[in-house]
């Protein structure tokens, strides 16, 4: 695998500071877009990077409000999202690229492609946020997202260890061999910050509604024209398959591969498989 450094760029967002990680000296650039929650450039990617950079150019960001990038006090929205990911890509002089977005980055990524169709090159979506225009059990979902309970519950869960660990195996993980005590470590460490729910926490107070998520992209997939490739696990509990399969139909130039047994992190569980199948598609 190719060896991949960590890169500090300053996006030209109100000041932004933003953490990128950057691999591959050759090749078409990609842009990996991690999920929301505590999530980061380096959990979600870590161990995709290297293969990916094999063939191409690789940027990874942590997204404003994540990781090692400045957390500004703003709405946390698609729409920020979509702006932030322009800005980015005219700070990297990258006038297209291929998008590669897991779970909120994935709603990023169709949020972009949408405004932008000329910008993206090719577009891979895992565990997409955008494949739906409500949630699976919606009014309790916009009950919890709106209260209190929602920022508390970091908290809660950063108190045990144990609990951090279920938490991974629950929504994550389908097969507990899969989980390394490592990572239950790393996403132990950054429940424990201050604000570890800040931008996770805003984002879905935005996006959320009683009716239905504001920035509606389920009903625009159809307007996608980007070779697309819908990768999702079998066993995800967040972005249930019944969703991967419609936005595959909604969606003309899509192809859909099932990772079976996996949940909301197939990256995660099976890298290999899930970055010869990428390569292959962006490659392809």
């Amino acid at each position: 695998m190719t060896q991949f450094s960590l890169k500090t760029i300053k996006v030209n967002l109100d000041g932004l500071n933003i953490n990128c990680f950057t691999a591959g000296e050759s090749g078409p650039p990609i842009i990996l877009l991690h999920g929301g929650g505590v999530d980061s450039a380096s959990i979600s990617w870590g161990e995709v990077i290297g293969y990916l950079a094999e063939d191409f150019r690789v940027f990874a960001p942590d997204l404003p409000g994540y990781g090692d990038s400045d957390r500004p006090d703003v709405v946390y929205s698609i729409p920020f999202y979509v702006n932030f990911l322009e800005h980015l890509m005219n700070a990297l002089e990258l006038k297209q690229a291929g998008l590669v977005g897991l779970s909120l980055g994935g709603g990023i990524s169709i949020g972009f492609t949408l405004q932008h169709p000329s910008r993206v090159d090719k577009l891979v979506l895992e565990g997409s946020w955008g494949f739906y225009s409500k949630l699976p059990y919606h009014l309790l979902c916009y009950w919890y997202t709106q209260s209190s309970l929602n920022e508390w519950s970091y908290a809660l869960i950063a108190k045990s260890r144990k609990f951090v660990k279920w938490m991974l195996l629950y929504s994550l993980f389908g097969d507990p061999n899969n989980l390394s005590e490592e990572l239950v470590d790393q996403v132990h460490q950054y429940l424990k910050a201050p604000d570890a729910a800040k931008a996770f926490a805003s984002f879905q107070r935005s996006e959320i509604t009683r009716t239905g998520v504001r920035t509606d992209l389920a009903k625009r997939l159809s307007e996608i024209q980007a070779p697309t490739l819908i990768v999702h696990g079998t066993e995800d509990p967040g972005v249930p398959i019944v969703y991967a399969k419609k936005a595959h139909q909604l969606i003309k130039a899509s192809k859909l591969y099932l990772m079976e047994g996996c949940k909301h992190w197939a990256q995660k569980e099976r890298p290999e498989e899930f970055s010869r199948v990428v390569n292959a598609f962006l490659k392809g």
